[in-house]
């Protein structure tokens, strides 16, 4: 009993931190999912939009028509999932790359399907982490899948292929291979989930799982949803296009302005030194470089992004030398650069995980210090002062013990009305289980320690685009 109050109250202090952060959040608490849900895809107040924003969205409904394209979506559908996300500016982008029947990835897209179909909607793009490794702890990540209780090598790599390596690992030959960790454990299920998958073979891991969630998504959820994934390479094609155009905000400023990208880098390094440091880390700057597999940082030094490591200048940073790495992927977006071409440019609502709620608003303030320290752009910066929630707490808020493809094998799926059914008038406290992600993580036991005495405060000016 001890250990189950220990736990309740652990929870209790997470949700406080996160009301004091989002006062908007504390009534939901006591509320249906489904009512959370609806507020995080409601359209956002739209005021006067910058020019920047406007384009920024065009790009942005470019590249999902593209994918949609791509991915062998109907006309039909591609035109209703641009003009509900042109019309509600939201987007779910809490989930690594992984399995649709995969909980993590399964009880977030409930959620963002509770949310949509409370406003009407029968589309729905979601952007999926793919920069990260196969593994992520042992035999945790997208490279396993857990059937019956056991580990499963999605696709039968060594040891030695798996660790360290990314899901944009390639070129090479990836299948489906489905191998159990442990001798004689075939059986059914596992006859049943291959069943499920494509067969061919793919050129980098997240091309067969992308290929994979688009034959799962029907069998999951049913037909009333049009749905299309986007992962890191449609963000490297995003971003070419606006460093293809000699006007855009991100090749005038982030590139050839003098001052910009070194503002944005110097503001990283501040907030890393101060009290909100933690939660936005410096990892690579604007790129990451991938080389034989592998992701790697870089430094952004005298006009040079450089491979410290080694010393290698890896690319100029200018529009002609990314733009061809981007085409190769060489060069993968980093998170912030994501976020500026996925959300902060355009927008558009963030929804995502445990850590998101913090660093995307650290973000905003960063990339807003170093315009306002340039000089430039005050209309992009009174519109981020002015956005309507623009992010929020998205991904794993659904916390369920009960695996989705064991629910698939037994006929409880229902399709999307079954699931809104079973799942949208659970309570919030209890839909959202323990919270495991956040109260076992020393980032946020020490964030609630933080506003408990006051090193930091929602009226900071580091929270002031939250």
């Amino acid at each position: 009993m001890d250990e189950l109050t220990a736990d309740a109250d652990a929870k209790q202090a997470v949700l406080g931190s996160l009301a004091t952060l989002y006062p908007w959040m504390r009534p939901y608490y006591s509320r249906r999912v489904r009512d959370y849900a609806s507020r995080l895809f409601e359209a956002p107040l739209q005021n006067a939009e910058p020019d920047i924003r406007r384009r920024s969205l065009a790009k942005l409904l470019d590249t999902i028509r593209n994918a949609g394209k791509r991915n062998g979506l109907t006309v039909k559908a591609v035109s209703q999932i641009c003009s509900e996300l042109e019309e509600r500016r939201v987007l779910q982008t809490g989930p690594h790359l992984f399995l649709l029947l995969e909980p993590e990835a399964y009880y977030t897209h409930i959620l963002s399907l509770l949310g949509l179909s409370a406003h009407g909607c029968s589309s729905y793009v979601s952007y999926a982490v793919s920069t990260v490794s196969l593994v992520e702890k042992p035999r945790k990540g997208p490279g396993w899948f857990t059937v019956d209780g056991k580990p499963i090598n999605v696709f039968g790599l060594s040891r030695s292929r798996m660790i360290g390596y990314s899901l944009l690992t390639g070129p090479g030959s990836y299948r489906f291979e489905l191998v159990p960790a442990e001798p004689n454990t075939e059986g059914d299920a596992l006859t049943q989930l291959r069943s499920l998958l494509p067969r061919t073979p793919f050129e980098r891991p997240s091309h067969a799982i992308k290929a994979a969630n688009l034959m799962l998504w029907p069998k999951l959820f049913g037909g009333s949803f049009a749905f299309l994934q986007i992962d890191d390479e449609d963000i490297a094609d995003l971003v070419a296009d606006h460093l293809s155009d000699d006007d855009s905000w991100l090749r005038t400023r982030l590139l050839e302005d003098p001052k910009l990208a070194s503002n944005i880098v110097a503001g990283l390094d501040r907030l890393a030194a101060g009290p909100w440091s933690g939660w936005l880390a410096r990892g690579t700057d604007f790129f990451w470089f991938y080389e034989n597999g592998k992701r790697l940082p870089l430094r952004l030094i005298a006009g040079d992004l450089v491979h410290t490591a080694t010393g290698m200048k890896v690319a100029r940073f200018t529009a002609s030398d990314i733009i061809e790495r981007l085409a190769n992927r060489s060069l993968i977006p980093n998170l912030l650069l994501m976020f500026l071409v996925l959300s902060i440019l355009p927008g558009v609502r963030a929804l995502g995980g445990s850590y998101q709620p913090l660093y995307y608003p650290l973000m905003r303030y960063v990339v807003c210090q170093a315009l306002e320290t340039a000089g430039v752009d005050e209309d992009l910066c009174q519109a981020l002062a002015a956005d309507d929630v623009p992010g929020a707490w998205g991904h794993r808020v659904i916390e369920c013990d009960e695996a989705p493809f064991q629910q698939f094998l037994d006929g409880r799926n229902g399709g999307t009305s079954g699931l809104i059914d079973r799942f949208g008038d659970i309570p919030f406290a209890r839909a959202s289980g323990s919270m495991s992600s956040f109260v076992t993580d020393p980032s946020w036991q020490g964030l609630s320690s933080r506003l408990r005495q006051g090193m930091i405060a929602p009226t900071d000016a580091e929270w002031a685009f939250a």
